[in-house]
């Protein structure tokens, strides 16, 4: 499905840059001239086409990703890993360190949410579908750090945090981590 969407994506830029870059000039030196080229038809033609597959194979992804989701999880890897944002972990005793696990995730809200979000910015309020996609980021990116320490058999994950940053646009990285440990019984 990648690479379906990569090849969309491929001639859509290839369309969108013959359209200005060649489609454009001709248009003006030969402007009485009504039949389009052969060769603009098919930049127009890629430029269309090249969005509608990237959008179906982006939905369909979506699509996927959405009934994996609705499947409820037996036990997620937190409720085998205790995690603290602290060093110290009362009435237990770290008795080894087995290093730093992580978990990141990137994530972006569509162009309609982004919209509505961007009306709320200039009237005010809370920006829902930001801290909606935020929590979504931090729950996945802590989820893998968990995974991770899971696989390394820790007790626990101390020192714990969190790191955003902003990819493009809407997009925003999130990255969680922290120390796997060991703890006394």
């Amino acid at each position: 499905m990648k690479m379906i969407r990569q090849i969309g994506s491929l001639a859509f830029v290839l369309g969108l840059f013959t359209c200005i870059f060649a489609g454009v000039p001709w248009h003006v030196m030969v402007e009485d001239d009504p039949v389009i080229p052969w060769w603009l038809r098919i930049a127009v033609f890629s430029l269309l086409g090249g969005i509608l597959v990237v959008l179906a194979t982006v939905a369909i992804e979506q699509r996927k990703c959405k009934t994996s989701a609705q499947a409820p999880p037996a036990a997620g890897p937190q409720a085998e890993v205790l995690l603290l944002n602290s060093t110290e972990i009362p009435g237990r005793e770290v008795t080894e360190i087995l290093g730093l696990v992580q978990g990141h995730t990137v994530f972006a809200i569509w162009l309609g949410k982004d919209l509505s979000a961007l009306i709320r910015l200039i009237l005010g309020g809370e920006l829902t579908e930001y801290t909606e996609m935020m929590g979504k980021a931090r729950t996945v990116a802590t989820d893998r750090m968990a995974a991770a320490a899971a696989r390394m058999e820790a007790d626990a994950i101390i020192n714990v945090r969190y790191m955003t940053t902003s990819v493009a646009g809407s997009a925003a990285e999130l990255f969680a981590y922290g120390t796997a440990v060991k703890l006394s019984q």
